[in-house]
């Protein structure tokens, strides 16, 4: 019973978590493209022109991100409500929220190693006015990248969570 109390706490933390993580995630991608913000996403997400870039970058993070962490950490939750004790729920949640968090950001920058030439460039919408299409375009794959890197993230993070199911419960059951 306690265990299942727990994963609102555990879905709460994972929503905190994936905000954070846009909030990060931002900051670089503001740094690639200061233009991605300027002239598309400030304006998506409604922020003031008065409010420091920066800034403005982290509060789109934050909302553009939270609700991943329901998205990953409910099924993850939900799995890690299968180890025996309480302990073991709360810690392999936590090393696999941070799995998850480790596995999207590295994807994420990752991409930005990819060559951004005129094919790509094509694909991504760029408001007109853009001086940087490059950087603009380079800034929109990461974006695009990090959403399905975290989707991967998750695949691996159950798989984690289930291999620490079978491993506890073997060890619960001494080895039978």
């Amino acid at each position: 019973m306690m265990k299942l109390l727990l994963l609102p706490v555990l879905i709460g933390f994972a929503c905190c978590v994936a905000g954070l993580y846009g909030m990060i995630h931002n900051q670089i991608s503001y740094t690639v493209a200061p233009e991605y913000f300027t002239a598309f996403k400030f304006r998506q997400f409604r922020i003031s022109d008065t409010l420091p870039p920066r800034l403005g970058a982290a509060l789109v993070g934050w909302q553009a991100s939270w609700w991943m962490g329901a998205l990953i950490g409910a099924p993850i939750g939900m799995a890690t409500l299968f180890l025996p004790t309480l302990t073991q729920v709360a810690t392999v949640f936590l090393r696999v929220t941070l799995l998850v968090v480790a596995i999207t950001l590295a994807l994420g920058c990752a991409s930005l190693l990819i060559p951004v030439g005129p094919d790509i460039i094509a694909l991504i919408p760029i408001p007109q006015g853009v001086v940087d299409s490059r950087a603009f375009a380079r800034a929109g794959l990461m974006h695009d990248s990090s959403y399905l890197a975290g989707i991967l993230a998750l695949l691996i993070g159950l798989a984690w969570v289930l291999r620490s199911v079978r491993r506890a419960r073997t060890a619960f059951l001494g080895g039978a």
